[in-house]
């Protein structure tokens, strides 16, 4: 089921994800003992740092995995774990333990299958893995995750995490969730803030061009776009 929420401005945004979030923990954690969330980076970054402190959970049953993650150190610019660190570490109580993380030491193949390992504490080693939630970023060519516009690993269909090492962005070195994962997911989530974002969002939601964000579209979950008024300036609305 697709949700498309617009939203009058940055704030409102902010406070729309923080309620899902809520919500979505609270389910969570009625049903089990951990509330599992991938986590992107780019404008991702900020707006969690802002929702999250809004949130009233029981922040120890929360885990962060990475929707994907450069293979880069974690004091590096391009580090998306230490985007997270830098930013939430201190201001919501977890600790660093909580984040699920790659090992930076490794190749891109390597640490795709070590990822892997590391996911298979929290989730069932023969079933594809069910996250609570992913938040995804939408990059201006379609990309989410480190799936990107005619890559072959869009046609991957068994292995959970794969490495990439010719991403068209910077850094190639990378690792990411593959579409069976993601669209196995709870909830998936876009929230998408700002004019430079408008054009890709109309291509994906009004012109359905066959994008890689396009392609997120859980079996059995939610999704939802979050758009500001910027981001959602080009949709016709009835």
């Amino acid at each position: 089921m697709e949700k498309i929420l617009i939203e009058p401005r940055d704030g409102s945004v902010v406070s729309c994800l923080s309620n899902l979030l809520e919500t979505s923990a609270e389910e969570a954690l009625a049903s089990g003992d951990t509330f599992k969330v991938g986590l992107s980076g780019g404008s991702v970054v900020s707006l969690l740092a802002q929702s999250l402190p809004n949130i009233l959970t029981d922040w120890s049953k929360w885990y962060f995995f990475f929707c994907d993650e450069r293979v880069v150190p974690f004091d590096s610019n391009d580090s998306t774990y230490g985007e997270y660190k830098s930013k939430l570490i201190g201001k919501i109580p977890v600790t660093e333990e909580q984040f699920i993380k790659i090992n930076p030491d490794l190749s891109a193949e390597d640490a795709a299958k070590d990822y892997i390992k590391k996911m298979s504490v929290f989730f069932p080693p023969d079933r594809v893995p069910c996250f609570d939630v992913l938040l995804l970023g939408l990059g201006p060519d379609g990309h989410t995750c480190s799936l990107f516009p005619d890559h072959k690993l869009l046609n991957e269909g068994s292995l959970w995490v794969c490495p990439i090492n010719d991403s068209p962005k910077p850094p190639p070195s990378r690792i990411t969730l593959t579409l069976p994962v993601i669209n196995n997911a709870k909830l998936c989530i876009f929230a998408v803030v700002g004019s430079s974002k408008a054009e890709i969002v109309k291509k994906i939601l009004q012109d359905k061009e066959n994008l890689p964000a396009a392609r997120v579209q859980p079996h059995s979950g939610e999704l939802y776009w979050i758009l500001d008024e910027a981001a959602a300036k080009l949709l016709q609305t009835a």
